[in-house]
């Protein structure tokens, strides 16, 4: 059995579709209610088994560290105002026997660039890559569904769903192959945003990943694609045409939080879910319909 204990979070993006929220502040950090998106996905890996967390980080975003270091300051002022149970929601943001390295990554030259500069973190391990722009709600989520198909079968893995058409060209669409009893689908080829005439499939790939450290060859080599950039999408397809990669269906809810609606999304959905304040939003919500309705109706 092959256990994978790294995961890599490409957070060295510059965030422009938030523009001004993120011109200070990573947008990693934007939060879902009181919870920045970042630690959705780092607590998604924990879940997983994960116990080494690598973020790979650019410039400005040295706040991406700050929020999973210790802040000895913070916690001795909440216990002096008796608010233990604060000090220890703060404390325990990264659970004890997990450790966190910060990697740089000097330039921005894509995805793919940024999950090589995380290789000599990585070594000659197999590891997972969570985008924590995709935020992924539910009982079951991808990233433990990769670590779990990777123990049956060590090879690069996609967490998959298929899209509606007119969503084609935002993203990586499969070229695929049959589907083992396993559930597991074979990767004959990645387009990255085809138009809809061109798409193999409308099965997308979505930000997380599986990979053998056999992926850091390949990036070295790798040619700029898309936008001058270093493509992982590009790598992916490499390894596919030789047969080296499957996908399983992403078993969660997915929202794209790199998108100002999905993020809206994202902020009404769990505020609906959460236990203290989901029927007084749901209240909220209502009156505000109705209200809405209301003076739509008198104009």
């Amino acid at each position: 059995m092959v256990a994978i204990t790294k995961a890599v979070f490409p957070v060295a993006g510059s965030g422009t579709r938030f523009l001004p929220a993120t011109k200070a502040m990573p947008k990693e950090l934007l939060p879902i209610i009181d919870k920045p998106i970042v630690q959705y996905a780092v607590e998604e890996a924990v879940q997983a088994g994960i116990t080494e967390l690598i973020f790979v980080t650019g410039r400005n975003k040295r706040a991406v560290g700050d929020h999973f270091d210790a802040n000895l300051e913070l916690e001795s002022q909440l216990i002096a105002k008796g608010k233990i149970e604060l000090r220890d929601m703060v404390r325990n943001i990264v659970p004890e026997g997990v450790s966190c390295i910060f990697v740089r990554q000097p330039e921005p030259l894509g995805l793919g660039h940024a999950v090589l500069c995380a290789a000599p973190a990585v070594g000659d391990n197999p590891f997972v890559v969570l985008l924590a722009d995709d935020l992924m709600q539910g009982k079951n989520l991808p990233t433990r569904a990769l670590v779990d198909a990777f123990a049956r079968n060590p090879r690069t893995l996609l967490s998959v769903s298929e899209v509606a058409e007119q969503d084609v060209s935002k993203y990586g669409i499969l070229k695929t192959g049959p589907t083992a009893d396993d559930g597991m689908i074979s990767v004959e080829g990645l387009v990255e945003k085809p138009d809809l005439a061109d798409a193999p499939s409308r099965m997308a790939s979505f930000g997380r990943y599986a990979f053998t450290p056999e992926i850091f060859a390949i990036l070295r080599t790798l040619k700029p694609g898309a936008g001058g950039e270093i493509q992982l999408a590009d790598a992916i397809d490499h390894l596919a045409k030789e047969g080296k990669v499957s996908a399983i269906l992403n078993p969660a809810k997915r929202y794209d939080c790199g998108d100002k609606f999905g993020y809206l999304t994202a902020i009404v959905d769990v505020a609906l879910e959460n236990p203290v304040y989901g029927a007084q939003f749901l209240s909220l919500l209502r009156d505000r319909l109705a209200q809405h309705d209301t003076a739509n109706a008198a104009e």
